[in-house]
């Protein structure tokens, strides 16, 4: 009998490869992922994870990859992770579209991952946006900053989980961000342009959609300026009803603006004080531990239905409980070796937590981004309130612990 796979388009360091992988066996499906690098992802280690090194970033290598595969197997669907490259979930779309398989519009895709051109979209449709230029000088990117007013928020054009994304409040910080972007540092993934952006403040709000449907509202919180490294989410966020439709028709106008509605997307909002304003719009599911959190919350297991939605299946998108699940990120405050991490299974016994996850071990060197990757470790729980689940997550954290030893400094 022919296996029937799922192609899995790269993976994840930190997300939520493995769980694709388990939601694709218990679907009675044989997972292989396409991959430049294998090994970076742990899990792909495990007996009978089938892995292929291979050039992703190469469409015609794909193509003939996935084309040798059809003949021993039966595919059934083909999907992937953004994950650093922006670039492989566009790959994707173009990969169903040649196999005839469901899947993303690429286009739309490719679109919404420029942020300047997703802006453009926003406000031809009339959704709130902050005010925004588009700059690929330190001059044009100084001039955008005066029309908007400081402080701006400078971000690559492409990218994701906040890497070079910085509030600049000063002339001089704009101009110091400015000469990191543009000096070498910075990988880009596209042509070096800027977005600058008024600095949006108010309460940070997560929008999780599939298909043309809400699942549900989030809360989060980042940790100190002028980087935004995410520290905690709030599921589901506490909203009004008026606030909760207010988001609900918002993240619907976006999906229609952007041509979207087909699978996962997350929509991140800021309500300030002239009400939600859209910051950025993700054409893909959020990275984990968001699903396991909407999972805990609502008993809607997303990763799951997305595959089941990938294969041509028929999906259930019913809420089957009502909960509270929250999230916190552990995040260093220093840079240096760290010399050991320990507590999780002290915290992972706290009742009502459903995961400890550590992202390193001890003699890691821990050098700070001032992005997602920044994260050694989450905490998830849930429980029937808010109060509670916030109470049980700051008794876990509170029991995990480490050192790091600054790196030695040299006299020049």
């Amino acid at each position: 009998m022919t296996p029937r796979a799922l192609i899995l388009i790269e993976g994840t360091r930190t997300g939520n490869g493995l769980l694709y992988i388990q939601a694709a066996q218990r679907l009675g499906l044989h997972p292989i992922t396409l991959a430049a690098d294998p090994a970076q992802y742990d899990y792909l280690r495990a007996d009978g994870i089938e892995a292929i090194r291979i050039h992703t970033d190469n469409l015609e290598a794909l193509i003939h990859e996935c084309s040798r595969l059809r003949v021993t197997h039966d595919v059934a669907g083909i999907t992937g992770f953004a994950g650093v490259d922006e670039s492989v979930y566009v790959t994707v779309g173009k990969l169903c579209r040649h196999f005839n398989l469901p899947g993303p519009n690429p286009a739309s895709i490719e679109r919404c991952y420029d942020k300047f051109a997703q802006r453009q979209l926003l406000a031809e449709a009339g959704v709130p946006i902050p005010a925004y230029r588009i700059a690929a000088t330190s001059k044009e990117v100084e001039n955008a900053a005066a029309e908007i007013g400081l402080p701006v928020v400078l971000k690559p054009i492409v990218g994701s989980g906040s890497s070079g994304v910085r509030l600049c409040r000063e002339a001089d910080e704009v101009a110091e961000h400015v000469a990191y972007l543009l000096g070498g540092t910075h990988v880009w993934q596209c042509l070096p342009r800027i977005l600058v952006e008024e600095f949006a403040q108010g309460p940070y709000i997560i929008s999780n959609t599939m298909g043309n449907e809400v699942i549900g509202i989030a809360a989060g919180e980042f940790g100190p300026l002028p980087h935004f490294v995410f520290r905690k989410t709030i599921f589901p966020a506490p909203l009004t009803d008026k606030e909760y439709k207010r988001i609900v028709d918002l993240s619907l106008s976006c999906l229609q603006a952007l041509s979207l509605g087909w699978g996962p997307a997350n929509i991140e909002f800021r309500w300030t004080e002239r009400g939600p304003v859209v910051i950025e719009v993700n054409p893909r599911l959020s990275g984990a531990p968001d699903p396991q959190l909407i999972q805990l919350a609502c008993g809607v297991d997303l990763i799951t239905e997305h595959v089941k939605l990938v294969i041509g299946d028929e999906w259930d998108l019913r809420r089957k409980h009502s909960r509270t699940a929250g999230a916190r990120n552990l995040v260093p405050d220093r840079d240096g070796t760290l010399d050991w991490i320990r507590g999780a299974s002290l915290a992972v016994a706290v009742p009502g937590v459903a995961e400890v996850k550590l992202y390193v071990e001890p003699k890691t060197p821990i050098v700070r981004k001032g992005d997602y990757r920044d994260w050694i470790g989450h905490v998830v729980a849930a429980s029937p309130s808010l109060e509670q689940t916030e109470e049980i997550l700051k008794q876990a954290v509170d029991l995990i612990d480490w050192s790091i030893t600054p790196f030695p400094k040299f006299d020049s």
